[in-house]
């Protein structure tokens, strides 16, 4: 599989509450065909999120987004753009970052979470002068290094920043 130019063509979730900002690196093959963040079936993103906010997994795209603005968390990702081979963060080359000043000088963000290690280094990389990210474990199908337990446990620290 070669790489390909991969834009990011759905906006950012966000509102006046926003709290919490979310960031991936940059949507998937899945996510871009279904125009929303974290949609492949197999991603565990929303069984963790859900499970931390003590809600059901919204089965559509605007419930989901619903979901994200009821409880005051911003959803984007670092990249704008970049070169990638499938979904594999490992691949990404010639990124270029989104404007997270978008969000986060328009909401009262308290904390930036990052959702695995490339996104966090990506954000450490071109985001130095904005405040530190927390890095959660990625929910990626790929990632089995993380038992899912262990993976709440670590997504149980957004919750401290929604009050």
């Amino acid at each position: 599989m070669s790489s390909e130019r991969v834009v990011h063509e759905f906006p950012p979730v966000y509102n006046g509450d926003s709290r919490v900002l979310i960031l991936g690196t940059i949507p998937s093959p899945k996510s871009r065909e279904h125009g929303f963040y974290y949609m492949h079936p197999q991603n565990r993103f929303w069984k963790m999120l859900c499970a931390v906010l003590g809600e059901n997994i919204p089965e559509d795209v605007n419930g989901r987004r619903v979901l994200c603005l009821k409880h005051g968390i911003a959803l984007w990702d670092v990249l704008e753009s970049c070169d990638i081979t499938g979904a594999e963060d490992s691949s990404i080359k010639n990124a270029k970052p989104n404007d997270l000043r978008l969000i986060l000088d328009s909401c009262p963000i308290k904390a930036v979470f990052t959702t695995g290690k490339k996104a966090h280094a990506l954000y450490g990389k071109y985001f130095p002068d904005l405040p530190e990210d927390i890095c959660l474990p990625s929910t990626s199908p790929a990632n089995r290094t993380i038992t899912e337990t262990e993976m709440l446990e670590e997504y149980r620290r957004i919750a401290q920043y929604l009050n």
